[in-house]
Order: C-alpha cells, then sequence, then structure tokens
C-alpha cells in the first residue's frame, strides 16, 4: 500500500515515528515549551517603568554630592577663620595705642562689618551646598542647573583671594560642574520619578 508523496501536507499521515509536514511537532519531554509569536523580550532597564533611566546614582553624581559637602566644611572653616579676624580687629580697635590712628579706627570699622558679612555669607553659602547635596537623591534637571550655577559663582569667588581654600573651593567647583554635566548626570538628574500622591 503506497502512502503517496511524504512531502504533501495533504496526504495520508505515514505510521511510525515520522511527523509529516503541516502537522504541529511534538516536542519531547523534559524541554520547555515555546508559545507562538514573537520570543519573550527582557525586562526593560529602568525606574519607575520609564525605558533607560538609572536606578542607582552614579558614581560621578556620588563624587560631585561628595565635593559640595567638603565645600560646605571649608566654608565652616573659612567663617571660623573670618569670625576670629573679625573679633581680632574689634579688639583691636579698643586698644589704648590704636585710639588717636584715625585711619586705623576708621579701617577697623570698615573691615569689622565686613569681616562678619564674610562670615554671614560663608555660613550661608555652605549651607546652601549641603541643601543642594541633600537634594540630589530625588531632584531633577532644574537642581542640576542650580549646581552648575553653584559651581560656577563658587569657582569664580575661589580665584579672587587664591590662598589655599580659594583653590581648593576652585579646584572642587569645577569638577562638580563636570560630573554633573556629564551625559550620566543628566540621565540621573533627567530621569522618570514615581508619581507623588
Amino acid at each position: 500500500m503506497s502512502f503517496g508523496d511524504p512531502n504533501n501536507p495533504y496526504g495520508q499521515q505515514q505510521q511510525g515515528g515520522q511527523q509529516g509536514y503541516g502537522y504541529p511537532q511534538q516536542t519531547p519531554q523534559g524541554v520547555p515549551q515555546q508559545g507562538y509569536g514573537y520570543p519573550q523580550a527582557p525586562p526593560v532597564p529602568g525606574g519607575y517603568g520609564f525605558p533607560g533611566a538609572p536606578t542607582e546614582m552614579p558614581g560621578s553624581v556620588k563624587s560631585a554630592r561628595v565635593m559640595l559637602y567638603v565645600i560646605a566644611g571649608l566654608q565652616v572653616i573659612g567663617a571660623i577663620i573670618f569670625a576670629i579676624a573679625a573679633a581680632a580687629v574689634n579688639a583691636a580697635k579698643n586698644d589704648a595705642t590704636l585710639k588717636d590712628d584715625v585711619q586705623f579706627q576708621q579701617l577697623a570699622d570698615y573691615s569689622g562689618g565686613a569681616l562678619w558679612g564674610f562670615v554671614v555669607f560663608a555660613v550661608l553659602w555652605g549651607v546652601f551646598a549641603v541643601v543642594l547635596a541633600a537634594k540630589f537623591g530625588k531632584g531633577g534637571n532644574g537642581l542640576r542647573i542650580t549646581t552648575i550655577v553653584f559651581g560656577v559663582i563658587t569657582a569664580i569667588l575661589g580665584l579672587y583671594p587664591f590662598l589655599v581654600i580659594g583653590l581648593a573651593h576652585t579646584v572642587l567647583a569645577i569638577l562638580i560642574i563636570v560630573f554633573v554635566a556629564k551625559a550620566d548626570g543628566g540621565a540621573w538628574f533627567n530621569r522618570g520619578r514615581q508619581p507623588q500622591y
């Protein structure tokens, strides 16, 4: 008896272990069965369902955050130095030998107030650095831009006296600008956020 053409899907099925061309294949036991259609896609990396968003703060952004804390510490040191200098000028103002020196008294009046102004500015600038650093975990692109502007102003202010502390401020500020402005910094600050309810 003839079974016909083995390649004809409409022909009679041959008996035995072979299966014909138009019939679904049986999967051997122990082999996982795949469904029809496209294969399952791997999970998309990203936070809160947004593709490509980093889920962990990049190393350069962490470094910029630490540098902001270092700048805040340097601001505290600067405020202490300015406060000591202001107290010294105020104490010298009351010195009996310098009471008759009109030029010193005018300089002491001006520099005492200016030094106390520097103390206040140094403290406020340090607090601003801490606030920026503290918001790095949740901040958006506005925080990134504010940090870059903070870095530019800090670098410029660090150039004027150009002491060791000023040089440290300038170098740290430039590094903060570079680390926050890099592509991974942009990806971190522009990542999607989970809506707040």
